[in-house]
């Protein structure tokens, strides 16, 4: 029987899984499969798993719940299995690449910090400071302006928007490295011009949440920083 897999652990874990549901709309009961030195936690897969509210948050939930108690592997949604002969055979073929794994994520956490920059602000900050951006501005204002002056405008617009948030990007990351012992940024999107995960040991989490609000101090009101964590190191298994 398939099965879905949330986590690795160590075999000494203490797998507190009583009161813990899984994934699927009516989620089957928690249980370990367990190889030489190192464990699983899993479920049966459901049939109807989807990328949707109900099951993510289970899935999140389970693993928060294990990362609570002790160091995990824990494993990205929608990680299924033939059955517990498979799940047993990878955690005793690949054992020592996944205990390396949890002595270097013992006593760390994981932080998530997103950026969202105001449109309009950033739209003013170029009129105001490219005369080029002003002139043809002006010249397409109320439709007026050729078709060559439109496209000319769209374009310095956004080389410029893109310009600003990949340099403010490179700041905000540059300025939280030096608390962090591992990132990892993700490709700017539509609504973040910013999107990076930090890898920081447990002693320094409040003093990085500190240093992540003075820099959303700092940029005021046109820029967001959205910090997450601490959490289980998703991003880094």
């Amino acid at each position: 029987m398939a099965l879905y897999v949330y986590a690795i652990t160590d075999a000494s874990h203490p797998l507190r899984l009583d009161g813990l549901t899984g994934v699927g709309e009516e989620p089957a009961a928690l249980r370990a499969v367990r190889g030489d030195t190192l464990s699983a936690v899993v479920s049966e897969a459901p049939e109807d798993l989807s990328v949707g509210r109900r099951d993510v948050s289970a899935h999140h939930e389970v693993q928060e719940r294990l990362w609570a108690d002790g160091t995990t592997l824990p494993l990205s949604f929608g990680f299924v299995a033939d059955d517990e002969d498979a799940v047993r055979s990878v955690l005793d073929e690949r054992a020592d690449a996944f205990r390396q794994s949890l002595e270097e994520l013992t006593g760390r956490v994981e932080f998530n910090v997103k950026g969202v920059q105001d449109e309009d602000s950033v739209l003013r900050a170029v009129l105001e400071d490219s005369a080029e951006a002003r002139r043809l501005n002006d010249a397409t204002r109320d439709g007026g302006g050729s078709y060559d002056d439109r496209v000319a405008l769209g374009q310095l617009l956004a080389q410029e928007v893109q310009s600003r948030q990949e340099a403010l990007a490179a700041e905000i990351v540059a300025a939280l490295r030096p608390l962090v012992r591992e990132e990892k940024l993700s490709p700017p999107s539509q609504q973040y011009f910013v999107n990076v995960s930090y890898l920081v040991d447990a002693d320094r989490a409040e003093e990085f949440v500190g240093a992540g609000r003075e820099l959303a101090e700092r940029y005021g009101e046109d820029v967001e920083l959205r910090l997450r964590g601490p959490l289980p190191p998703y991003s880094f298994t």
